[in-house]
């Protein structure tokens, strides 16, 4: 029977931020995140509790299996699925995945290091996420997946390396570190010049922003018009963009949000663009525009203005 104890619900909420911030590290959707964290309370509502000495430890263990089931059924999804796979875009700025102060800790949210993830068995994403994300001992995180300790620790190792091996191939567009940072100041005058050459169309100028190497790639699930593939090379992107922008973009209004720890562009309601800066030069552009991903996003906007910032 699901009980109506005010305790217990005052103990799930308390808890609520980091059950999601476990469930979107590990599934890659916001959506699904919710799912796993009502499932979670369903569960918790109904369990007996007089020997629970931990609620949290008890709720994010919950969570955490809730989604390693989840994750078998999304890998033969996404093996389906349209094009390229990003994740969820999710506006960080009102601490929707738990607090990002570090760079380590924005790292551990980006659309980059999620799509590594996609690397690893559910086991060891579910290792990987809550020793390096949330901090967990190997006993603690033993203890919520009922492993060993020793399984745990080369579970880790294992999920480490494939991490890293990820970074090492996908390079600079891809790589969740890249060694050019800018602040989001210099960030927003690099994203203004590269938007104002998309989209007058100017390929010349355009081309002189990206890198030789630049890679673009786009979620549109099949649901509307986007690449099927990664696009890449100067001159590919380059037309492709301003093409995109004049086709698509004209009238639409542009913003600024921070989106999974990092700034990026909100394109009306139609899309998201994180665009990635090296040296000064676009290195990698990855635009998510599946409006079935986008609606958590969205919802989030309704709720508080606040989180975008200037437009264009």
């Amino acid at each position: 029977m699901i009980t109506q104890d005010p305790a217990a619900l005052a103990d799930f909420e308390e808890h609520r931020p980091r059950m999601f911030g476990i469930a979107y590290r590990m599934l890659g959707s916001a959506a699904e995140a919710e799912d796993m964290v009502q499932d979670a309370w369903l569960r918790w509502s109904s369990a007996g509790r007089q020997d629970v000495e931990h609620p949290g430890a008890w709720l994010a263990k919950a969570v955490t299996h809730l989604c390693l089931n989840r994750l078998t059924s999304a890998r033969a999804r996404r093996e389906e699925y349209a094009g390229p796979w990003l994740p969820e875009p999710v506006l960080t700025g009102g601490g929707a995945l738990g607090p990002l102060e570090s760079a380590e800790q924005r790292d551990g949210v980006s659309m980059a290091v999620l799509v590594l993830l996609e690397r690893l068995t559910p086991v060891e994403r579910a290792v990987y996420v809550l020793r390096e994300a949330f901090a967990y001992g190997h006993r603690e995180i033993a203890a919520l997946l009922a492993l060993t300790e020793p399984n745990c620790r080369r579970l880790y190792r294992r999920a480490a390396g494939k991490v890293e091996a990820g970074r090492a191939e996908t390079g600079g567009a891809g790589a969740p570190r890249p060694r050019f940072a800018p602040d989001p100041a210099q960030w927003q005058s690099l994203v203004e010049t590269f938007l104002t050459a998309a989209r007058e169309g100017d390929l010349a100028r355009l081309e002189s922003l990206l890198a030789a190497d630049v890679r673009y790639v786009a979620d549109g699930g099949g649901n509307v018009s986007a690449a099927r593939r990664p696009i890449l090379g100067r001159d590919k992107v380059a037309r492709f963009l301003a093409g995109a922008l004049r086709k698509y973009g004209a009238g639409l209004p542009i913003s600024l949000a921070e989106v999974n720890g990092e700034p990026a562009l909100l394109v009306g309601g139609a899309a998201v663009l994180q665009v990635e800066f090296e040296d000064g030069l676009v290195r990698g552009v990855r635009s998510m525009a599946n409006p079935e991903k986008l609606e958590f996003l969205q919802r989030q906007l309704s709720h508080s203005r606040g989180l975008s910032g200037p437009s264009w």
